[in-house]
């Protein structure tokens, strides 16, 4: 809908991706995606292309952009402040402006390549300011109309800049939706008509030149929605607000279309109310023209006298009709080609009978509404077609508005169906037409009202026994009335029994005639019958072949009529008492009182005292009714109630049985919850053994490891230290120091390794008490999380049962459940009193233990300051073993340099037995070193017996205080009613 060159359309996609509006670009032919165009941040609701196609503008709230359909490309944006707004922007045809409208109704003119202001709208005056809401501009560029929420459109001339004109719609314009000029063929694109839609649905099409209403389309009862036009302005589609599709021809909505060339004839008409004579017809004429008579005779222009016949000029005067035609030609016509032609039957009719068109009078009627007579009209005659339903009951209702009479009339909507299904289009002509035949050719029929008019009835009697007495015999020895043979065919005007075109054909000769030519009608339909109805003998018969279509010539039927009307005694001929033909009065309706009023006016009291009553009855009925459903309201809330109630107790139930079924399945988990905890508990116990033992495993494993070490390095010292003392005794002194060095560090070492050994199984110890701790400290936990669970659980129990027990309102419930909760409670400060009892128990039993440990550690801190006080006076002796040794090797050493000193090549025997001598301090010394480690690790293999002894006395009393714990724990599970507080 955007463009169609290169066979490429640009279309407004109404989703929203992400937060950006877009345009698709699509291919008419192959229907791919050509491209995207994204920029606009609020919907698109205007687009307009440039006539060379290349160029479009879309239109938001906020922002306008210019677009390259060349290469899908944004050019240019438009950015406004938000309070102003845009209306409209578009390219204004053949020519290079765009046209921008906001809503502070300014208008401005951009040049599309440039964008320069060209120009600049001024505003409208204050007189008729309205706020712009639609816009449209003529073929040409040329005019530009705008509209609003007013009744008034306004017309610029944009070569000029300036309104030239302001159109006044009619009242019921209250708002201009849409505009839209009519293209014109032959106009050279300086479209002349404009539409108007309007808020009541209604589309008016004005000339802006005349402004004269030329046609509309659309009602109040079926209006448009929206509009547009063909570009060549034959055909209007429309969408209506029902949701249909509706598209209307041009050339059938205009008037002038239809209308036949004016006459080259006119007849002068003589003045009203003057006596007419000889005189008073002289004319003079003068190369053709007529002009006023001659007041004096000394005029020298030759003249001649007009002589015509009077009664033939009045005779004219007569059967002359309005627009032109005469309407004894008619009836020349009529009988020459027996019907009129169909394109010109209506306008011909309109004539015939003279319909003075009364807008003003008819749209009166209208507003007072639908009539009450005729509100349930679709009950009594069920109409398939809604549009004429409603034509049929807005005509009825202006004719009962008109007349009273009309609303009591019951076979006025047979009458009157037949017009309204040929004339649903145009209302006003449809209520004057049936107006007309109701004055004329129905005259005399409401004078026995509400009864059948039996004078009128008479008249056909008549004239049928003059003409066919063998069928009136017939009739009489029937018993069949001229209310069965004439009236159905006069209350319905032959619809029944004849076809559309028929039935049309038959009214042109009606129309065209006096109005006694439809009595006479009824006798020819009879006559012309006559075959079919000798042979019928029941009354069903008779009444079944008047209610419906018979196979009989419609043109014998007329030819039958005009014969009837020529060859029928004055005497008995209806129209010597029908009365002529009488067209409706302009301006106003004439008032129609040819009825008995005294009884429409009793029938009318008589309705009303009905109505009353009717009311009455109707709102006792209604009181009883009302009675009777809040009875029945009642009944079923009680049923409801009850049923709610068996099935809230039902519902009850099955939560009982769920939640003892649930408890079990919880005590079921608990016990595997709990068996599963117990096997880890004794894989824990199991693993933590085999850590300990792997643990001692590789500390006895390094212990001997450092045994293997020091035996190697005290066998190599003694190699050492003997290669030493063979190689040579120079070196013996630098051994000497080597050997103390070697001492302090073996020293040094051992100390260093048993503070290690300490430090580690103090560390082993504050491991093992934390770990017990821990593990303490999370049964109680769990203890208490499965004591705030069965709480909870056992708090929701209460809830559901006490709302049952309240909904339920039973006092002998409320009586056992009392009863249920004291031994609840009793048995419950029973298990209270055990549970305390056990708690104490454990308790004491923990005391116990807690005591025995900590005199066990007395014991072992006693044992250990001894241990101390024996290492304290080890290193004193060890000290002092120390002191002696290094005394007896510093005297050693000082006499051997003495003996050195006096004896320099020779070694004496004596020397060596002396430094022998001297070596067995040093193994004394080991001696006592390796004593002290072998006190030490006795003691550290005494402290690990004891632990590894106690040890499994403390792991069995833990074990046993757990699975007390939670057997105790089991019990209070198994029963968590007793638990709640």
């Amino acid at each position: 809908m955007w463009l169609l060159t290169a066979q490429v359309i640009v279309y407004l996609l109404g989703t929203i991706k992400e937060i950006f509006m877009f345009l698709t670009c699509m291919e008419t032919v192959t229907k791919e995606l050509v491209s995207w165009m994204r920029g606009h941040e609020s919907s698109v609701f205007s687009i307009s292309v440039h006539a060379s196609g290349r160029y479009a503008i879309t239109s938001s709230s906020d922002t306008a952009q210019l677009w390259d359909l060349d290469t899908f490309q944004r050019k240019r944006k438009l950015n406004i402040l938000q309070s102003v707004g845009i209306q409209k922007v578009f390219f204004l045809p053949l020519s290079n402006t765009i046209l921008s409208c906001f809503k502070d109704n300014s208008v401005f003119a951009w040049e599309c390549d440039t964008l320069f202001c060209k120009y600049q709208l001024p505003a409208p005056p204050e007189s008729s300011s309205l706020l712009y809401k639609v816009f449209a501009v003529t073929r040409d560029g040329r005019i530009l109309a705008a509209g609003g929420k007013s009744n008034h459109v306004h017309l610029w001339c944009l070569e000029a800049k300036q309104l030239f004109r302001i159109i006044q719609m009619p009242t019921k314009v209250r708002a201009v939706r849409h505009l839209e000029f009519l293209p014109d063929s032959f106009d050279a694109g300086s479209n002349q008509v404009l539409g108007v839609l309007s808020q009541d649905g209604i589309m008016r099409f004005v000339n802006i030149q005349t402004c004269k209403l030329l046609f509309e389309i659309g009602s109040l009862d079926d209006g448009i929605s929206s509009s547009i036009i063909s570009p060549h302005g034959r055909y209007i589609a429309a969408i209506m607000e029902n949701g249909s599709l509706n598209i209307y021809s041009v050339h059938t909505l205009t008037k002038e279309i239809n209308k036949p060339p004016p006459p080259l004839v006119k007849v002068i008409e003589d003045l009203p109310k003057r006596k007419v004579s000889s005189g008073d017809l002289k004319m003079k004429v003068t190369s053709g023209r007529v002009q006023r008579p001659a007041k004096s005779r000394e005029n020298k222009i030759q003249t001649r006298i007009l002589k015509q016949d009077l009664t033939g000029n009045f005779e004219n005067k007569e059967n002359e009709l309005s627009d032109g035609l005469n309407k004894k030609r008619l009836q020349i016509l009529l009988k020459g080609y027996g019907e009129y032609p169909t394109k010109y039957r209506m306008f011909i009719w309109r004539s015939l009978l003279q319909l003075p068109e009364n807008h003003t009078a008819f749209s009166n009627l209208l507003d007072k509404g639908i009539h009450v007579a005729f509100l349930n009209l679709e009950k009594t005659y069920p109409i398939k077609s809604r549009k004429l339903l409603r034509v049929l009951q807005r005509t009825l209702s202006a004719l009962a508005h008109w007349s009273t009479i009309f609303s009591d009339t019951p076979y006025l909507p047979l009458l009157a169906f037949p017009f309204v299904k040929l004339f649903q289009n145009n209302q006003l002509i449809c209520f004057e037409v049936v107006a007309t035949l109701i004055i004329n050719w129905c005259q005399h029929w409401f004078e026995y009202f509400p009864n059948p008019p039996i004078n009128v009835l008479s008249m056909i009697e008549n004239v049928l026994a003059f003409h066919d007495k063998e069928l009136l015999q017939h009739f009489i020895d029937h018993d069949i009335t001229s209310q069965l043979y004439a009236w159905p065919l006069l209350e319905t005007v032959f619809s029944e029994v004849l076809t559309r075109e028929e039935w049309l054909k038959l009214f042109d000769n009606i129309f065209s005639n006096h109005p006694s030519f439809l009595l006479m009608t009824v006798v020819a339909y009879n006559i012309c019958s006559r075959a079919p109805l000798l042979n019928c003998d029941l009354k069903d018969d008779f009444e079944y072949f008047f209610h419906h279509r018979n196979n009989l010539d419609i043109s014998a039927v007329i030819k039958e009529v005009y014969r009837l009307m020529d060859t029928t005694p004055t005497d008995i001929h209806p129209d010597s008492m029908l009365d002529a033909f009488v067209a409706l009065t302009k301006g106003q309706y004439p008032v129609f009182n040819q009825y008995p009023k005294f009884i429409v006016d009793y029938q009318t009291q008589e309705r009303e005292r009905i109505r009353k009553d009717e009311l009455d009855y109707l709102r006792e009925r209604q009181t009883v009714e009302d009675m009777q459903a809040e009875v029945d309201q009642q009944r079923v809330e009680d049923e409801a109630w009850y049923e709610k109630q068996e099935q809230l107790r039902k519902a009850e139930e099955t939560r009982r049985e769920m939640l003892l079924q649930e408890e079990e399945k919880m005590i079921q988990q608990r016990e595997r919850l709990a068996a599963v905890k117990r096997e880890l508990k004794v894989k824990e116990m199991h693993l933590q053994e085999a850590a300990r033992r792997r643990l001692l495993q590789l500390q006895q494993e390094q212990r001997e490891m450092e045994l293997r070490r020091l035996d190697d390095e005290i066998e190599r010292k003694i190699h050492m230290r003997d290669r030493e003392i063979a190689a040579t005794a120079k070196d013996l002194e630098m051994r000497h120091l080597e050997l103390e060095s070697q001492k302090r560090l073996y020293e040094k070492n051992l100390t260093r390794n048993q503070e290690a050994v300490a430090k580690e199984m103090r560390e082993d110890a504050d491991a093992y008490r934390r770990k017990a701790d821990l593990e303490e400290h999370m049964f109680h936990r769990l203890i208490g999380m499965d004591q705030t669970q069965n709480q909870k659980t056992q708090k929701l129990i209460e809830e559901n049962l006490a709302k049952a027990e309240q909904a339920c309102l039973n006092t002998d419930w409320h009586i056992q459940a009392l009863h249920k909760q004291r031994c609840h409670d009793l048995h419950r400060n029973e298990c209270y009193q055990e549970m305390a009892k056990l708690l104490r128990k454990n308790r004491r039993k923990e005391i116990e233990i807690l005591n025995a440990m900590r005199e066990r550690e007395a014991e072992k801190r006693e044992e250990a300051e001894e241990k101390d006080l024996h290492l304290k006076s080890e290193k004193k002796a060890s000290t002092l073993s120390e002191a002696s040794r290094k005394w007896f090797l510093e005297k050693e050493i000082n006499d051997a340099l003495h003996a050195q000193h006096a004896c320099n090549k020779v070694v004496p025997r004596c020397y060596t037995e002396r430094v022998a001598s001297s070596c067995l301090p040093r193994n004394s010394e080991l001696n006592g070193i390796s004593a002290v480690e072998s006190s030490t690790q006795s003691s550290l293999n005494q402290r690990k017996a004891y632990w590894d002894s106690m040890e499994p006395d403390l792991m069995a009393r833990v074990r046993n205080l757990r699975q007390r714990l939670a057997t105790q724990a089991r019990n209070r599970c198994q029963t968590p009613h007793l638990l709640a507080t």
